[in-house]
């Protein structure tokens, strides 16, 4: 089959517009964004999918990614209020929300945010104290964020997050701050120490206490209970002397019973250390001993050699014990009236 030449320019023709078709066809990635510009101006931005561009009109001038991006810097030098020199990293997450500003607001955007970052890290940093600069970071990193926000906006970026990475201070300072964290460890160590043996202390005062109210409780319920128990006897005893009297009364006694009781009550006071005793007068017993004694000693009618005892009957005597008592003088009463009579 022959072609003449015509045929082949065509088909020549042809493979090279296809090709720079194929060419000038773009796919533009998920989160990503081209900036267009046609004969060297800002022409449009193709968002994610398939775009074609002109050939030899339009370029593709910046591939822009839209996700948020971080970004760690090298340490900053900085002074802080008191003189104190460190270094201080930073790490700053940023994010571009319009293509166009990125592409055309800053030539190095990267770079602009570097500097703006240690600028203002080392203007606050000098307002502050080191140990402020320490404990302060959030506050730091707001103050940051905010004033690289604003600078950057023109740019098509916004800052979302300024970390403060690590903060360096000097060698000497280190040193001084560990020793001050070690005395102030140790400080909160003593104090918890004290207070411990604070609280043992206390509690032990305390268990005394208790202990010494427990005690006291007991001694108080026992004295109570022996009073209860004393105030019982007492009320016994005085109820069976009641009823014992109540009873003699019932029984209506004799003369001679109350005298027996009478001589009962005599012997016990006589049994006792009382260097004088009163004798009651219804004790009849010794005067009518002591009138029988009388008669034998006056009338003479003592014999000689001993008779047969003659019983006396005292009045008001029944009891044995007085019957005993009775026999006993009036044997020793002529016992004596014998070695005192005249011989015939």
């Amino acid at each position: 089959m022959d072609f003449s030449a015509g045929t082949i320019a065509l088909i020549v023709i042809g493979i090279v517009v296809f090709l720079i078709i194929i060419r000038n066809i773009n796919v533009v990635p998920q989160s990503n964004a081209y900036v267009i510009e046609r004969f060297g101006t800002f022409y449009k931005i193709w968002g994610n999918g398939i775009h074609v561009k002109v050939p030899f009109m339009d370029r593709v001038a910046k591939k822009v990614s839209l996700k948020e991006q971080v970004v760690d810097f090298e340490p900053q030098s900085v002074i802080t209020r008191d003189n104190v020199s460190m270094k201080i990293d930073t790490v700053v997450y940023y994010q571009i929300t319009d293509p166009r500003l990125y592409t055309y607001g800053v030539e190095n955007p990267i770079m602009a945010i570097e500097t703006l970052c240690a600028t203002t890290l080392r203007n606050i940093i000098g307002e502050l104290e080191l140990d402020n600069t320490l404990t302060s970071r959030d506050n730091i990193n707001s103050r940051i964020r905010e004033i690289l926000d604003d600078a950057t906006d023109p740019w098509g970026i916004k800052v979302k997050r300024v970390e403060l990475k690590n903060i360096l201070p000097p060698r000497e300072i280190q040193a001084a701050m560990e020793k001050q964290m070690k005395a102030e460890r140790e400080r909160r160590a003593r104090i918890l120490d004290a207070e411990g043996e604070k609280t043992s202390q206390i509690l032990v005062a305390e268990g005394h206490k208790e202990a010494a109210i427990l005690r006291a409780d007991a001694i108080k319920e026992t004295k109570i209970r022996e009073a209860q128990g004393e105030a019982e006897a007492i009320l016994a005893v005085q109820k069976a002397f009641a009823d014992s009297l109540r009873m003699l009364n019932e029984a209506a006694p004799s003369d001679r019973v109350i005298a027996l009781k009478s001589l009962e009550a005599f012997a016990k006071v006589a049994d006792g250390r009382a260097t004088k005793i009163i004798i009651p007068s219804e004790i009849q017993s010794m005067a009518s001993l002591a009138t029988s004694l009388k008669e034998l000693v006056v009338e003479g009618e003592i014999d000689k050699e001993p008779k047969a005892e003659k019983q006396t009957v005292i009045p008001n005597m029944a009891a044995p014990q007085m019957m005993d008592q009775q026999a006993v003088l009036r044997e020793k009463a002529k016992q004596a009236l014998q070695n005192n009579a005249p011989a015939n």
